[in-house]
């Protein structure tokens, strides 16, 4: 049975009353403290979090209530989104398929989604729980603002929805989460990156010299949370898809700044980003498991606040996978993902590895009718919205399961002929957040195919008497694929060349050098995150030979990806001594009752 949630505190009440919230009242730091608490129940599958008593930055007890792990496990999210929206978005693709040309029969057939349609979008009301309190007076460092990991460049505002609508065209707005550093008590940084709405309303106002006027919600329906990191194109508004998967329009007010406010919203900011204006922000702890180091980025300057009585703050806290927002995501491309071949008709199935940060490595299984179809739709893919950012493609035109990426890894592998089905693409645009690249936003793309028949048996013990200079714990992490240990890149950098040579390795199509094979090599999560976070095409990627043939590389076997840590490239998040003896000296103080685990932080799920 389908529930819907009008409001943050409805899906917190649900929570509460099934045993999935907890709620912690001993006095907790937001400097730290509630964010290693917060990872290590989230790496335990833990509940909902409600901390009543959180000290600021400044040490005065914060002015509300915080709410964190919202979504921090399968069941959770899956209750946040509901079975409505799975089920409408399938019934519109059948719809789709079946309504051109239209007919009498065809559209009568159709009136069961027209009536759901009919209750998606906004209805404005004159008043909301949201405008309870009003005020001019900010006051951003008295909110239980997180500090989560120790070189973070201070307090960040994880969860905002962030309203911005384009300075010259009417109706086409952007809702997104997007961080925000907490300047002082009155001003924030806009972490806005390439290829996200709000950053090309920006543009578009600074072109025209103009503030942009910006409204940011806290809290609200969860539907609102989750339209708000979903990859839409840019000219389908969030708020629409928000109502889609609440099932009712979304109440909002006028009158209270440049834009409509979301009536259910626990807190609404409202003020501008000026032109031209640019502040230091980070270093954050993101969710690729490394810090985003510190950048020059806009402002945004407060000048409203309305919030509800005794107001709820939620926050979400990132770092290595899987946290919160690798179920949110997940959910996304699953409820996403019937739409994809209407979009671009030769791919079939698309899957983004959350265990990778979603942009450094996706597969697809698509349509290949006639010779080289295959990367029409690979092309494609890297042409179209957020999935232009992917960094590495793997691609098939077999019916595999791309949720067993292992499974996948193989199908390739056994099918793949690198000289003609391996290219990298140098001079593009990466992920603000992968730092593999030469420059920030600056790096190269990868697509692996794996057509046909299988070309080769692929090896799964190795086997050799002897290994070359150097190398250290050679693991199989597949049929076809070893894991290979060597010295730090700073005393080798060009192992991976060597290696490529090596006759010992001559019958593995694909080998990955690693700083700690016996970790990357323990699981699927593992692997994927320590090889594809860590490694750049252009620059990582190795092979026995190359030669250019027709203006194409063509590569030789074994492919040799160098996934060790570069000079410059950023740390790895770790909780500070500290803050972590202090979590698990209190944790019986934290609850009392003694049903919440204490799961393993540092290792998250990797392990």
């Amino acid at each position: 049975m389908f529930v819907s949630f009008s409001d943050l505190r409805q899906f917190v009440s649900h929570l509460e009353h099934d045993r999935d919230l907890v709620t912690v009242d001993v006095p907790v730091d937001a400097y730290l403290e509630v964010a290693e608490i917060h990872r290590r129940v989230i790496a335990a599958g833990g509940p909902a979090l409600l901390f009543t008593n959180v000290r600021t930055t400044n040490g005065e007890r914060a002015t509300s209530r915080l709410v964190t792990n919202l979504f921090g496990t399968a069941k959770r999210a899956e209750l946040a989104f509901g079975e409505r929206p799975h089920r409408l978005v399938r019934r519109a693709v059948e719809l789709i398929e079946t309504l051109l040309p239209p007919s009498p029969a065809a559209l009568w057939g159709a009136r069961d989604i027209a009536f759901d349609l009919m209750k998606i979008g906004t209805r404005y009301v004159n008043k909301g729980p949201v405008l309870d309190q009003i005020t001019t007076d900010i006051r951003l460092n008295q909110l239980p603002v997180l500090t989560c990991w120790p070189e973070d460049g201070g307090p960040f505002i994880t969860l905002p929805l962030v309203y911005t609508a384009h300075p010259k065209r009417r109706g086409g707005h952007n809702l997104g989460i997007y961080r925000l550093q907490v300047h002082d008590r009155q001003t924030t940084g806009m972490h806005w990156q390439i290829g996200k709405g709000g950053g090309f309303h920006y543009a578009a106002a600074e072109r025209l010299g103009e503030d942009l006027p910006v409204t940011v919600f806290l809290g609200g329906p969860p539907a609102l949370m989750l339209a708000g990191v979903a990859p839409l194109p840019e000219n389908i508004p969030e708020l629409l898809l928000a109502s889609l998967i609440a099932g009712e329009r979304l109440s909002c007010v006028k009158g209270y700044g440049a834009h409509p406010i979301v009536a259910t919203a626990e807190f609404s900011l409202t003020g501008e980003v000026p032109p031209y204006l640019r502040k230091s922000e980070g270093p954050f702890g993101d969710h690729y498991g490394y810090y985003s180091l510190k950048h020059d980025y806009p402002v945004f300057q407060v000048k409203q606040i309305t919030h509800r009585s005794d107001p709820l703050y939620p926050a979400t806290v990132v770092g290595k996978p899987r946290q919160e927002d690798f179920y949110i995501g997940n959910l996304l491309q699953e409820l996403l993902s019937p739409l994809f071949p209407l979009v671009m008709p030769g791919v079939k199935r698309l899957w983004s590895y959350g265990e990778t940060g979603y942009h450094s490595l996706a597969a697809a299984v698509v349509k290949e009718r006639y010779r080289r179809e295959a990367m029409a739709s690979a092309l494609r893919i890297l042409g179209e919205g957020q999935l232009a950012l992917t960094k590495f493609l793997l691609v098939t035109d077999h019916d595999v399961d791309l949720n067993n990426f292992k499974s996948t890894l193989e199908h390739i592998l056994a099918r793949t002929q690198p000289e003609t089905d391996l290219y990298v693409l140098g001079n593009m645009s990466m992920d603000t957040l992968d730092y593999t690249g030469p420059r920030v936003n600056e790096g190269s793309k990868g697509i692996w195919l794996g057509l046909g028949d299988p070309v080769r048996e692929l090896p799964r013990v190795f086997s050799a008497s002897s290994v070359p200079l150097g190398i250290f714990d050679i693991q199989v992490f597949c049929g076809g694929c070893l894991v290979i240990g060597g010295p730090a890149y700073e005393k080798e950098p060009d192992l991976a060349s060597r290696v490529a040579t090596e006759q010992v390795f001559s019958e593995w199509p694909l080998v990955v050098i690693s700083d700690e094979p016996l970790r990357a090599s323990a699981s699927e999560m593992n692997f994927l995150w320590t090889t594809f976070t860590r490694f750049e095409p252009a620059a990582d990627l190795h092979a026995g030979s190359r030669k250019i043939v027709r203006n194409h590389i063509t590569y030789h076997g074994p492919i040799v990806l160098d996934a060790r840590l570069k000079p410059g490239f950023p740390g790895e998040l770790t909780c500070q001594d500290d803050i972590s003896s202090r979590v698990s000296t209190r944790w019986k103080e934290y609850f009392p009752d003694g049903r919440v685990e204490m799961g393993d932080a540092e290792r998250g799920h990797l392990d």
